[in-house]
Protein backbone atom coordinates (compact mmCIF):
# COMPACT_ATOMS: atom_id res chain seq x y z
CA UNK A 1 0.00 0.00 0.00
CA UNK A 2 1.39 3.40 -0.99
CA UNK A 3 0.67 6.78 0.59
CA UNK A 4 0.02 8.06 -2.92
CA UNK A 5 -2.85 5.58 -3.33
CA UNK A 6 -4.39 6.77 -0.07
CA UNK A 7 -4.00 10.41 -1.12
CA UNK A 8 -5.81 9.74 -4.40
CA UNK A 9 -8.57 7.82 -2.62
CA UNK A 10 -9.11 10.62 -0.06
CA UNK A 11 -9.12 13.23 -2.84
CA UNK A 12 -11.74 11.23 -4.74
CA UNK A 13 -13.91 10.94 -1.63
CA UNK A 14 -13.62 14.70 -1.11
CA UNK A 15 -14.15 15.85 -4.70
CA UNK A 16 -16.76 13.18 -5.62
CA UNK A 17 -15.50 13.36 -9.20
CA UNK A 18 -12.60 11.54 -10.90
CA UNK A 19 -11.43 14.46 -13.04
CA UNK A 20 -11.53 17.00 -10.20
CA UNK A 21 -9.73 14.59 -7.86
CA UNK A 22 -7.01 14.03 -10.47
CA UNK A 23 -6.64 17.77 -10.96
CA UNK A 24 -6.35 18.30 -7.18
CA UNK A 25 -3.59 15.66 -7.06
CA UNK A 26 -1.81 17.01 -10.18
CA UNK A 27 -2.05 13.67 -12.01
CA UNK A 28 -3.95 12.37 -15.00
CA UNK A 29 -7.39 10.84 -14.47
CA UNK A 30 -6.25 7.39 -15.70
CA UNK A 31 -3.35 7.44 -13.24
CA UNK A 32 -5.65 8.26 -10.34
CA UNK A 33 -8.21 5.64 -11.37
CA UNK A 34 -5.55 2.97 -11.69
CA UNK A 35 -4.07 3.79 -8.27
CA UNK A 36 -7.51 3.47 -6.64
CA UNK A 37 -8.12 0.15 -8.43
CA UNK A 38 -4.79 -1.20 -7.15
CA UNK A 39 -5.74 -0.12 -3.64
CA UNK A 40 -9.04 -2.01 -3.96
CA UNK A 41 -7.18 -5.10 -5.17
CA UNK A 42 -4.74 -4.96 -2.27
CA UNK A 43 -7.49 -4.46 0.33
CA UNK A 44 -9.74 -7.01 -1.41
CA UNK A 45 -12.84 -4.80 -1.08
CA UNK A 46 -14.57 -2.42 -3.53
CA UNK A 47 -14.13 1.20 -2.45
CA UNK A 48 -15.87 3.10 -5.25
CA UNK A 49 -19.22 2.63 -6.99
CA UNK A 50 -18.55 3.14 -10.68
CA UNK A 51 -20.85 3.74 -13.62
CA UNK A 52 -20.26 6.12 -16.45
CA UNK A 53 -19.20 8.58 -13.73
CA UNK A 54 -18.31 8.49 -10.04
CA UNK A 55 -21.41 7.29 -8.16
CA UNK A 56 -20.12 7.45 -4.59
CA UNK A 57 -18.19 5.26 -2.20
CA UNK A 58 -19.25 1.77 -1.28
CA UNK A 59 -20.11 1.09 2.39
CA UNK A 60 -16.60 -0.36 2.72
CA UNK A 61 -15.17 2.77 1.11
CA UNK A 62 -17.05 5.04 3.53
CA UNK A 63 -15.51 3.16 6.46
CA UNK A 64 -12.00 2.91 5.06
CA UNK A 65 -11.71 6.54 3.96
CA UNK A 66 -11.72 7.46 7.67
CA UNK A 67 -8.68 5.25 8.17
CA UNK A 68 -7.03 6.70 5.07
CA UNK A 69 -7.45 10.25 6.39
CA UNK A 70 -6.02 9.22 9.76
CA UNK A 71 -3.02 7.45 8.21
CA UNK A 72 -2.24 10.47 6.02
CA UNK A 73 -2.63 12.83 9.00
CA UNK A 74 -0.25 10.69 11.06
CA UNK A 75 2.18 10.58 8.14
CA UNK A 76 2.17 14.39 7.94
CA UNK A 77 2.57 14.65 11.71
CA UNK A 78 5.55 12.29 11.59
CA UNK A 79 7.26 14.41 8.91
CA UNK A 80 6.56 17.58 10.90
CA UNK A 81 8.03 16.02 14.04
CA UNK A 82 11.22 15.02 12.23
CA UNK A 83 11.55 18.46 10.64
CA UNK A 84 10.97 20.16 13.99
CA UNK A 85 13.77 18.11 15.54
CA UNK A 86 16.14 19.15 12.75
CA UNK A 87 15.28 22.75 11.88
CA UNK A 88 12.33 23.89 14.00
CA UNK A 89 8.62 23.87 13.23
CA UNK A 90 7.53 24.21 9.61
CA UNK A 91 4.60 23.14 7.45
CA UNK A 92 0.98 24.31 7.28
CA UNK A 93 -1.53 24.60 10.11
CA UNK A 94 -5.15 24.39 8.89
CA UNK A 95 -7.40 26.41 11.18
CA UNK A 96 -11.19 26.73 10.98
CA UNK A 97 -12.80 29.75 12.68
CA UNK A 98 -16.42 30.73 13.29
CA UNK A 99 -17.32 34.19 11.90
CA UNK A 100 -17.79 35.61 15.41
CA UNK A 101 -14.13 34.86 16.24
CA UNK A 102 -12.58 35.99 12.96
CA UNK A 103 -11.99 39.40 14.54
CA UNK A 104 -9.99 37.94 17.43
CA UNK A 105 -8.12 35.02 15.87
CA UNK A 106 -5.14 37.30 15.12
CA UNK A 107 -4.52 37.36 18.89
CA UNK A 108 -3.60 33.66 18.48
CA UNK A 109 -2.11 33.43 15.00
CA UNK A 110 0.13 36.51 15.33
CA UNK A 111 2.12 35.28 18.37
CA UNK A 112 2.14 31.73 16.97
CA UNK A 113 3.68 32.86 13.66
CA UNK A 114 6.12 35.15 15.47
CA UNK A 115 7.39 32.19 17.51
CA UNK A 116 7.38 29.79 14.52
CA UNK A 117 8.28 31.86 11.43
CA UNK A 118 8.58 28.83 9.13
CA UNK A 119 4.98 27.72 9.73
CA UNK A 120 2.21 28.77 7.35
CA UNK A 121 -1.36 29.16 8.65
CA UNK A 122 -4.37 28.64 6.40
CA UNK A 123 -7.51 30.21 7.87
CA UNK A 124 -11.11 29.44 6.97
CA UNK A 125 -13.31 31.98 8.73
CA UNK A 126 -16.85 31.31 7.47
CA UNK A 127 -17.45 27.91 9.07
CA UNK A 128 -19.98 26.92 11.71
CA UNK A 129 -18.97 25.17 14.91
CA UNK A 130 -20.48 21.80 13.94
CA UNK A 131 -18.67 21.84 10.59
CA UNK A 132 -15.36 22.67 12.26
CA UNK A 133 -15.80 19.84 14.78
CA UNK A 134 -16.62 17.39 11.99
CA UNK A 135 -13.62 18.44 9.89
CA UNK A 136 -11.21 18.22 12.85
CA UNK A 137 -12.47 14.69 13.46
CA UNK A 138 -11.88 13.85 9.79
CA UNK A 139 -8.36 15.36 9.92
CA UNK A 140 -9.30 17.95 7.30
CA UNK A 141 -8.55 20.71 9.81
CA UNK A 142 -5.83 20.69 12.46
CA UNK A 143 -7.73 22.92 14.89
CA UNK A 144 -10.75 25.17 15.11
CA UNK A 145 -12.12 28.11 17.07
CA UNK A 146 -15.76 27.39 17.93
CA UNK A 147 -18.67 28.12 20.22
CA UNK A 148 -17.69 25.52 22.80
CA UNK A 149 -21.11 24.88 24.34
CA UNK A 150 -23.73 22.73 22.69
CA UNK A 151 -21.25 20.76 20.56
CA UNK A 152 -20.48 17.04 20.70
CA UNK A 153 -16.72 17.14 21.26
CA UNK A 154 -16.24 13.45 22.09
CA UNK A 155 -12.71 12.41 21.13
CA UNK A 156 -11.57 16.03 20.91
CA UNK A 157 -9.75 18.42 23.23
CA UNK A 158 -11.38 21.79 23.98
CA UNK A 159 -9.27 24.66 25.35
CA UNK A 160 -11.27 27.62 26.70
CA UNK A 161 -10.21 30.91 25.11
CA UNK A 162 -12.58 33.65 26.28
CA UNK A 163 -16.20 34.44 27.14
CA UNK A 164 -17.82 36.31 24.27
CA UNK A 165 -20.15 39.14 25.30
CA UNK A 166 -22.58 40.62 22.76
CA UNK A 167 -23.29 44.34 22.93
CA UNK A 168 -25.73 46.80 21.37
CA UNK A 169 -24.11 49.30 19.02
CA UNK A 170 -26.33 52.14 17.80
CA UNK A 171 -25.63 54.79 15.17
CA UNK A 172 -25.50 58.37 16.44
CA UNK A 173 -28.53 59.41 14.44
CA UNK A 174 -30.74 57.06 16.46
CA UNK A 175 -29.97 58.38 19.93
CA UNK A 176 -31.89 61.68 20.08
CA UNK A 177 -34.58 61.35 22.70
CA UNK A 178 -33.44 57.84 23.64
CA UNK A 179 -32.58 56.80 27.22
CA UNK A 180 -28.93 56.80 28.27
CA UNK A 181 -29.22 53.12 29.22
CA UNK A 182 -30.76 50.54 26.91
CA UNK A 183 -32.72 47.42 27.75
CA UNK A 184 -34.07 44.70 25.46
CA UNK A 185 -37.47 46.42 24.96
CA UNK A 186 -35.59 49.58 23.92
CA UNK A 187 -33.32 47.61 21.59
CA UNK A 188 -36.13 46.00 19.59
CA UNK A 189 -37.58 49.47 18.88
CA UNK A 190 -34.44 50.43 16.98
CA UNK A 191 -33.93 49.73 13.24
CA UNK A 192 -31.79 46.63 13.63
CA UNK A 193 -29.42 44.79 11.34
CA UNK A 194 -28.47 41.36 12.67
CA UNK A 195 -26.75 38.14 11.71
CA UNK A 196 -28.71 35.56 9.72
CA UNK A 197 -31.09 33.25 11.54
CA UNK A 198 -29.40 29.89 12.04
CA UNK A 199 -26.02 31.41 12.92
CA UNK A 200 -25.08 30.73 16.53
CA UNK A 201 -24.64 34.42 17.37
CA UNK A 202 -28.17 35.12 16.14
CA UNK A 203 -29.56 32.17 18.11
CA UNK A 204 -28.06 33.65 21.28
CA UNK A 205 -29.84 36.96 20.58
CA UNK A 206 -33.17 35.30 19.79
CA UNK A 207 -32.92 33.21 22.98
CA UNK A 208 -32.29 36.34 25.07
CA UNK A 209 -35.26 38.07 23.46
CA UNK A 210 -37.49 35.05 24.03
CA UNK A 211 -36.54 35.09 27.72
CA UNK A 212 -38.10 38.57 27.90
CA UNK A 213 -41.11 37.57 25.80
CA UNK A 214 -39.80 39.56 22.84
CA UNK A 215 -38.98 38.85 19.20
CA UNK A 216 -37.48 40.83 16.36
CA UNK A 217 -37.59 40.81 12.57
CA UNK A 218 -34.62 42.89 11.39
CA UNK A 219 -34.85 44.65 8.04
CA UNK A 220 -31.26 43.67 7.24
CA UNK A 221 -29.66 40.27 7.91
CA UNK A 222 -26.12 39.26 6.97
CA UNK A 223 -23.46 36.63 7.66
CA UNK A 224 -20.77 39.32 8.12
CA UNK A 225 -19.97 41.22 11.31
CA UNK A 226 -18.10 43.76 9.17
CA UNK A 227 -21.33 44.41 7.27
CA UNK A 228 -23.10 45.04 10.58
CA UNK A 229 -20.47 47.60 11.57
CA UNK A 230 -20.64 49.42 8.25
CA UNK A 231 -24.40 49.73 8.49
CA UNK A 232 -24.13 51.13 12.03
CA UNK A 233 -21.56 53.56 10.61
CA UNK A 234 -24.24 55.20 8.46
CA UNK A 235 -25.80 56.47 11.70
CA UNK A 236 -29.22 55.01 10.87
CA UNK A 237 -28.89 51.45 12.12
CA UNK A 238 -28.24 49.55 15.32
CA UNK A 239 -26.90 46.03 15.80
CA UNK A 240 -26.19 43.44 18.47
CA UNK A 241 -22.79 41.92 17.80
CA UNK A 242 -19.79 40.30 19.51
CA UNK A 243 -18.07 42.92 21.64
CA UNK A 244 -14.66 41.39 20.93
CA UNK A 245 -14.82 42.77 17.38
CA UNK A 246 -14.58 46.27 18.81
CA UNK A 247 -11.13 45.41 20.17
CA UNK A 248 -9.65 45.34 16.67
CA UNK A 249 -12.21 47.41 14.70
CA UNK A 250 -13.11 50.67 16.42
CA UNK A 251 -16.81 51.57 16.72
CA UNK A 252 -17.97 53.87 13.91
CA UNK A 253 -17.71 57.62 14.72
CA UNK A 254 -20.71 58.82 16.71
CA UNK A 255 -21.94 55.31 17.53
CA UNK A 256 -22.91 54.50 21.12
CA UNK A 257 -22.21 51.23 22.90
CA UNK A 258 -24.64 49.66 25.38
CA UNK A 259 -24.55 46.53 27.52
CA UNK A 260 -27.60 44.30 27.49
CA UNK A 261 -27.57 42.54 30.85
CA UNK A 262 -31.08 41.27 31.54
CA UNK A 263 -30.36 38.66 30.29
CA UNK A 264 -26.82 39.03 28.94
CA UNK A 265 -25.81 37.45 25.63
CA UNK A 266 -22.62 35.49 26.22
CA UNK A 267 -20.97 32.30 25.02
CA UNK A 268 -17.71 30.47 25.60
CA UNK A 269 -15.29 30.52 22.65
CA UNK A 270 -12.85 27.60 22.64
CA UNK A 271 -10.10 25.97 20.60
CA UNK A 272 -10.87 22.40 19.51
CA UNK A 273 -8.18 19.91 18.48
CA UNK A 274 -8.01 16.17 18.03
CA UNK A 275 -7.31 14.17 21.20
CA UNK A 276 -5.66 11.38 19.19
CA UNK A 277 -2.13 10.43 20.21
CA UNK A 278 0.53 11.07 19.17
CA UNK A 279 -0.57 14.65 18.61
CA UNK A 280 0.63 16.65 15.61
CA UNK A 281 3.60 18.81 16.60
CA UNK A 282 2.00 21.82 14.88
CA UNK A 283 -1.32 21.31 16.66
CA UNK A 284 0.46 20.86 19.98
CA UNK A 285 2.41 24.09 19.49
CA UNK A 286 -0.71 26.04 18.52
CA UNK A 287 -2.61 24.72 21.55
CA UNK A 288 0.29 25.85 23.74
CA UNK A 289 0.00 29.34 22.26
CA UNK A 290 -3.74 29.31 22.96
CA UNK A 291 -3.13 28.39 26.61
CA UNK A 292 -0.34 30.92 27.24
CA UNK A 293 -1.11 33.96 25.12
CA UNK A 294 -3.77 35.38 27.47
CA UNK A 295 -6.39 36.19 24.85
CA UNK A 296 -9.12 36.77 27.47
CA UNK A 297 -6.96 39.33 29.28
CA UNK A 298 -6.04 41.01 25.98
CA UNK A 299 -9.69 41.49 25.11
CA UNK A 300 -10.27 43.29 28.41
CA UNK A 301 -7.49 45.79 27.70
CA UNK A 302 -8.31 48.93 25.68
CA UNK A 303 -7.29 48.55 22.03
CA UNK A 304 -3.80 49.89 21.32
Amino acid sequence: MLFRQLEYFVALARERHFARAAQACYVSQPALSEAVRKLEQELKVPLVRRGHNFEGLTPEGERLVLWARRILADHDALKQEVTALQTGLSGELRLGVIPAASGTVALLTDPFCAEHPLVRVRLETSLRSAEIVDRVRRFELDAGVIYASGQDTTGLTVTALYEEQHVLLAGGGLLTGRPEAMDWPDAVELPLCLLHKGMRGRQLIDDALAARGLAVTPQIETDSVVALLTHVGTGRWASILPGSWLHSLRPPPGAALFRLDDPPVSALIGLVTSAAEPESVLTRAFATTARTTGIAEALHRPPG
